[in-house]
């Protein structure tokens, strides 16, 4: 009778985890340590850059952690979409955090590496051949528009984990995968429920998420052949079958069906029941096969940034902040036009109010008057000289333009200086598609070494 025991420490590698939780985890015989990496959360700048979210010291502080509960288990440790992004660049980053920390440690080591990153010209090659498909929503796409990508993923399934696995590695660093494969793959190679699987993978991937205390990190998932049973290890921390059935729409429109590679989860005939205060029971999942298809992410340079932050403190500027920075925003565009000899589609020019509108813009229904108001300027064109300057002309402006004609010449404050800041690069996310693939591998790789000391 297949059984197979899965860590999940959080949501996250970089969030923080309950390391009393994770070493009762360790202690429980597992049967692998599976932990996400990343995700698209944050936007296509990591992506575009191929470099990780998080800080590289927590990063290698959480990841000691993990290998030496790795150690403690002698289980795989496996991770999908390493460095938030999955790209190789990111792949390789916690490679080298890897062995520096096995040579700390004194760990020897089989470390697997699985690689997602696709060339511009394999995935043009696709678009040409008609093995792409747009998901809702996507953009149209051209072979331009492939080629002008800085980093493109597909992203691996259990398939490919399992292929990794199949290495005998201690630990695997994935590129970018579905949160739900690393948790998936095992349970499915040992003959596990196949709707259990992906269902009890759905509801694990953020770790604690679906618990009554969603910081506290760690869980643990027991899948067999007719379900699985989800248990939070956090102290207090409960799981119910409203916690555990409302993550199906986490990240997801549906709260019935979830699309993997090579087909879909149906869980409307699934039955949640509380085993006691803190686990439950989840049977009746199904999976239905499908052709066999990865989702690509792409992502490009689309302008380059300028930005700065103003205050206004003196309550009749906060009163008619609105007219303010509109009075500003004409006054700019007209000597970008005659100075600059940028169009209006060539570039673009916002000022947020921060504590008025600067979420909701138009939307806002709030009215009352704010003690302050922070106006953040936004300056996005073609090249990184363009958008520097136009900070420069939008600056005096910021700190010293007056309502009206007729009253003394207002000082405002700036919190740096200088008083403009170069973001760079501005990134926009051009792929939401789908590849079809004959063979699962063939739009990956692996590579295995040997890490540490004996």
């Amino acid at each position: 009778m297949p059984k197979v025991r899965v860590l999940v420490p959080n949501g996250a590698l970089g969030l923080g985890f309950d390391p009393d939780a994770l070493s009762n985890g360790a202690a429980a015989s597992p049967d692998i340590i599976a932990v996400d990496g990343g995700s698209t959360d944050s936007g296509p700048s990591y992506l575009g850059r191929g470099v990780s979210k998080y800080s590289r010291a927590t990063t290698k502080a959480e990841w000691r952690q993990l290998m030496r509960a790795r150690a403690k288990a002698d289980v795989p440790l496996v991770i999908g979409t390493s460095g938030t992004c999955g790209s190789d660049s990111a792949v390789d980053w916690l490679f080298d955090i890897t062995r520096e920390i096995a040579a700390e440690l004194g760990q020897s080591l089989k470390v697997t590496r699985l690689y997602s990153g696709q060339s511009p010209q394999t995935v043009a090659d696709a678009l040409k051949a008609g093995r792409i498909t747009p998901l809702p929503a996507a953009p149209e796409i051209s072979l331009e528009t492939v080629q002008s990508c800085t980093n493109i993923v597909a992203l691996a399934g259990a398939e490919q984990i399992a292929a990794a696995l199949e290495t005998g590695a201690d630990i695997i660093i994935a590129g970018r995968t579905t949160d739900t494969a690393i948790i998936a793959a095992l349970p499915l190679m040992r003959g596990c429920h196949a709707g259990a699987a992906w269902h009890g993978a759905k509801v694990g991937e953020c770790g604690a998420l679906a618990t009554t205390q969603p910081a506290t990190g760690t869980i643990m998932i027991d899948f067999d052949e007719t379900g699985f049973t989800f248990t939070p290890l956090g102290a207090g921390t409960r799981a119910t079958p409203y916690t555990v059935s409302a993550h199906m729409l986490y990240e997801n429109t549906d709260p019935f069906i979830l699309y993997e590679p090579g087909g879909h989860l149906d869980v409307t005939a699934a039955t949640y029941v509380a085993i006691d205060d803190r686990q439950v029971r989840v049977e009746g999942s199904e999976w239905v096969p499908g052709p066999y298809t990865v989702k690509l992410e792409g992502a490009r340079i689309s302008g380059y940034q300028c930005v700065g932050l103003t205050l206004l403190r003196d309550r009749r500027y906060v009163e008619n902040a609105v007219a303010w920075t509109e009075d500003i925003s004409r006054r700019c565009h007209a000597k970008i036009k005659a100075q600059m000899g940028l169009g209006a589609d060539d570039y673009t020019v916002e000022l947020r109010l921060i504590g008025q509108n600067a979420t909701l813009g138009y939307l806002e229904t709030r009215t009352e008057l704010p003690a302050e108001i922070g106006v953040l300027a936004i300056a996005t064109a073609p090249s990184d000289a363009q958008a520097a300057e136009i900070g420069k002309i939008l600056n005096p402006y910021l700190l010293h333009h007056a309502l009206s004609e007729d009253e003394p010449m207002p000082t405002f404050a700036f919190p740096f200086s200088p008083a403009e800041m170069q973001r760079g690069a501005l990134y926009e996310f051009v792929l939401n598609h789908v590849m079809a693939l004959d063979d699962p591998m063939s739009a990956f790789r692996i590579v295995t070494d040997e890490v540490g000391h004996g």
